[in-house]
């Protein structure tokens, strides 16, 4: 049997699908042949596992035009799959999954795409709007609907010595002079999506301030994309301590030493963006910003999760920028309060360790 799975374009959502990946593996074993549809940046995500027997890369914003649809569709007609598991909801990964030929096409009836599946499930609501679930339960829906028995949704991710050997190298290089580490917590205000989600690097170098002055020893990294480094310099130098450094400087940002830190790091405070869900697949302690996002979209099973936001009429709204301009709720999310959470965060990620 061979089983495609097209997977998201999305940081979180594709980490966030790895419980259907495991479920699928569990349950099939060598009896199938797993394909995964993904962006050639992702790869590296998965690295490790063992989940997945090939790769298609797609991406249809890419200059290469092998990774675009047509290419992509002719491809897969070449290698016909049994059944194709739609994880994204979007017209485009339905139609693709047509053009490839997949004898049965499973995904949620949604964006006018109902014609284009042979198992179209029908979204939960409530009244007449379409129940929030995330991604980690719409996709282990798709299992389900195909006999996969419904597994958990825990998080899973793999950090290989190469990326462990680099993150090594990357803490030696931000942290010299510390010869007796402290605890190592990591910030993230970053993400694709837009700046609604942002708390902002004052706020995040005031949190850095006030952590560092009852926790002298230790060591916090800022996590930054490639767009973003001239951001995490910001909070760096916004905070005006030793114990604050960032990524900026790195010359790679691969997703593997993000891997790695977020699996040593004793907390992580993060809006709701994708390094938040690679915390989560190593059980890190993780304190959680929400603003404009209902927190319902990006759960699965996270023990060590804090959510923070603020009961306000406006959210959760879902847009990218404030439609109202005030941004109040993230902007009103208080230094001192996150602090303590953070504070309760390290204690519980180190007791949890030294226990293991």
């Amino acid at each position: 049997m061979h089983i495609l799975v097209i997977l998201p374009r999305w940081v979180g959502d594709l980490v966030m699908s790895t419980p259907l990946l495991r479920a699928l593996r569990s349950h099939y074993g060598s009896q199938a042949r797993i394909t995964g549809v993904l962006k050639p940046m992702f790869a590296e995500l998965l690295e490790g596992s063992n989940w997945l027997d090939e790769m298609v890369f797609y991406d249809r914003r890419s200059r290469d035009r092998s990774r675009r649809f047509a290419a992509v569709a002719r491809r897969l007609r070449a290698d016909r799959a049994d059944i194709a598991l739609l994880v994204p909801n979007s017209l485009s990964s339905a139609a693709l999954a047509f053009a490839g030929r997949a004898r049965r096409r499973v995904g949620f009836a949604r964006h006018w795409r109902r014609l284009l599946l042979t198992d179209p499930l029908i979204p939960a609501r409530d009244g007449l709007r379409i129940r929030p679930v995330s991604t980690a339960e719409h996709a282990m829906d798709l299992a389900c609907q195909i006999g996969v028995p419904r597994g958990s949704l825990a998080l899973e991710l793999i950090a290989t010595p190469a990326d462990e050997a680099l993150a090594d190298a990357v803490l030696a290089r931000l942290f010299p002079s510390n010869a007796a580490p402290g605890p190592l917590v990591v910030f993230n205000d970053n993400g694709a999506f837009g700046p609604a989600k942002s708390w902002g690097g004052q706020r995040f170098a005031a949190l850095g301030r006030w952590f560092t002055e009852r926790m002298p020893q230790a060591r916090v990294v800022v996590h930054c994309g490639p767009g973003d480094r001239d951001e995490a310099r910001q909070i760096v130098r916004l905070a005006g301590h030793p114990g604050v450094q960032s990524l900026a400087d790195e010359e790679k940002l691969p997703f593997g030493l993000a891997k790695a830190l977020l699996r040593r790091a004793d907390a992580l405070v993060t809006s709701d963006s994708g390094p938040r869900h690679i915390a989560a697949a190593f059980r890190t302690p993780t304190i959680v910003l929400h603003g404009p996002m209902d927190p319902r979209l990006s759960r699965s099973d996270e023990p060590h999760l804090v959510e923070m936001r603020l009961d306000l009429p406006c959210s959760p709204c879902g847009k990218r920028v404030c439609p109202l301009g005030h941004h109040d709720c993230m902007r009103l999310l208080d230094v001192e309060a996150v602090g303590q959470s953070l504070l309760a965060a390290v204690e519980r990620g180190r007791s949890t360790r030294s226990v293991a």
